[in-house]
């Protein structure tokens, strides 16, 4: 265990890396500016987080790859329903419903 000065030391060095990561590009202004590639490049940056959250959780039952599932039919359906409607209500209800009718309705 970390105690005393180490514990302080510590506190610091991971208080100053997080201000200078974060706070360059405020510092830096205008000159900081990323290239037009990378900003385009960024702008896909949460779809790709969203999607690397949720595939696995689709895909795996348990620790096993399960590529027929219910939760994956039922986010088959949502996205269908989600591209189809726009409506953010929509989605949720549709997709809960398949799931429950799959595991309760269909013992799957």
């Amino acid at each position: 265990m970390i105690e005393g000065f180490w514990l302080w030391l510590a506190f610091g060095l991971l208080s100053a890396t997080t201000f200078l990561t974060r706070g360059s590009f405020i510092m830096a202004g205008e000159k900081g500016r990323l290239p037009a590639v990378l900003q385009r490049a960024l702008r896909y940056a949460p779809a790709a987080a969203l999607a690397a959250l949720i595939a696995p959780d689709l895909l795996l039952n348990g620790n096993e790859l399960q590529p027929f599932n219910p939760k994956l039919l039922a986010g088959i359906a949502v996205a269908l329903v989600a591209l189809r409607t726009r409506k953010p209500w929509l989605p949720f209800l549709l997709g809960m419903a398949v799931l429950i009718g799959l595991r309760k309705g269909l013992g799957w």
